[in-house]
């Protein structure tokens, strides 16, 4: 170890106490991104909500225990906004936590450009390394672009953060920080990986009758991605290239069945590129100090400028629902908040305008509420749902009766299609709303004649 870094090191180091004094009343917060947020530093900052008064905690994904959302629940003292809402965010959204709406590609600019700059940011890392080099790069969306913006850089350092080789932007210098904290290590957050459904599954197989070798995959949360990663891994597809957001344990399972090598990727050739990860601790393990992966900030893993480049990319994404125009509803219901737009729009046009592209949007067609089974395909969106992907922008949604495609028709067939793939319980009800709304042509509906793909 470089002992002019070492004394640096040591002239910086401070308890988490002692660093959030820097921290005045007015101030913006910013918190790096999901594993990354802060911890032992947010809960020392929680200790001095007597002395402060409206500073404003900026995170994305905040994945750790919100203390000072919680010691000042009418936000008088501390208010979060979030760029995406998930993890610990949820239990104080509509409360003293609020939704930063953002196209996820455009973090970095909004942060340089446009966000009232942080006077303050916080990130979580991994042990500083022998040339003086503290590394985020399981949470390295935007980090630096707020580092640029700081007046003081706290880091939190975590034996257990995982060191991430990088593209860009994921590691950070001693000479670059103001306060290091050594924290007492605990566990980061393990995002365990749920097993899919038979519904998950049904809508995974025409995802992957649809794949073919040489795809390089994007891959969203949930069940149905879970269900494609299994699938895949047991398939016998081959050299498959990884271009993401969000590095998942789907990926994992597919590398060591020996289907990613990124052989036939047009750019970043062999590497699996992403910009964050969150799964179980088996995926923080693979990730690690591995060279086979590239962390990204997220103005480059998202710019379906970039992804257009790659070519036969395939993009698979979930949805909440979806209305007979095509719209698409991801990130709330009706009014109620539930995540946000995250980069579910731009791996959607990314995708589209890749050679061979394929962007698919998944839901299950039913969903029960209070013990009542609802289509979630419905003739218009619920009122106030926010509009994730408009129908300019859709190509494929996928439920477990079918695929249908949103490219090139017009109104009247994209109605057909949706109802193609609809519950059968609800297609007549459909119809019925879809010629209330002139989109149904009576003419081309065909008893029985309704395709698995259309």
């Amino acid at each position: 170890m470089n002992q002019v870094w070492m004394d640096e090191y040591q002239e910086k180091l401070a308890t988490a106490a002692e660093a959030v004094k820097c921290i005045k009343s007015g101030d913006w917060v910013e918190y790096a991104f999901g594993v990354c947020c802060a911890n032992e530093v947010d809960a020392a900052l929680a200790q001095r909500k007597d002395e402060l008064r409206d500073v404003k905690i900026r995170c994305d994904i905040g994945a750790y225990r919100h203390y000072t959302a919680e010691a000042d629940p009418s936000g008088e003292h501390f208010v979060w906004n979030s760029w995406h809402v998930a993890a610990q965010d949820k239990k104080f959204i509509g409360k003293n936590l609020y939704y930063v709406p953002m196209k996820f590609h455009e973090n970095p600019m909004i942060t340089r450009r446009d966000a009232a700059p942080p006077n303050v940011l916080v990130v979580m890392v991994s042990p500083m390394d022998r040339h003086g080099y503290f590394n985020f790069g399981a949470g390295a969306p935007s980090t630096w672009a707020a580092m640029e913006k700081a007046q003081y850089i706290i880091v939190e350092v975590n034996q257990n953060i995982p060191r991430c080789l990088g593209g860009n932007q994921e590691c950070v210098h001693i000479s670059q920080v103001d306060y290091v904290v050594e924290s007492q290590n605990n566990p980061i957050m393990v995002l365990e990986s749920s097993e899919p459904n038979e519904v998950e599954v049904k809508i995974a197989a025409h995802i992957l009758n649809r794949m073919y070798d040489g795809n390089c995959v994007q891959l969203g949360i949930g069940g149905t991605p879970n269900a494609v990663g299994s699938m895949v891994a047991e398939s016998d597809l081959k050299d498959l290239g990884v271009h993401t957001e969000m590095y998942v344990d789907a990926y994992v399972k597919m590398a060591k069945a020996g289907k990613i090598n990124g052989s036939r990727k047009n750019i970043d050739k062999y590497k699996q590129v992403y910009s964050f990860a969150m799964g179980s601790q088996e995926l923080y393990d693979y990730i690690d100090d591995n060279p086979g992966l590239a962390a990204y900030s997220v103005d480059y893993t998202n710019d379906p400028r970039i992804i257009a480049q790659i070519d036969d990319f395939v993009s698979i994404n979930a949805c909440i629902e979806v209305d007979l125009f095509g719209q698409v509803c991801a990130e709330s219901v009706g009014t109620r908040h539930i995540s946000g737009t995250g980069g579910q729009l731009d791996f959607v046009e990314g995708a589209y305008k890749s050679k061979n592209g394929q962007s698919f949007i998944c839901l299950p067609s039913t969903i029960t509420v209070n013990g009542e089974v609802k289509s979630r395909i419905k003739p218009i969106l619920s009122p106030g749902a926010i509009v994730t992907d408009p129908r300019t922008a859709v190509h494929m949604l996928v439920t477990e009766f079918g695929v249908a495609n949103m490219k090139g028709k017009s109104t009247w067939e994209r109605a057909e299609a949706l109802i193609s793939i609809a519950h059968p319980d609800f297609r007549e009800e459909l119809i019925k709303e879809a010629e209330q709304m002139n989109i149904w042509r009576r003419s081309n509906r065909v008893e029985g004649s309704f395709s698995s793909s259309i």
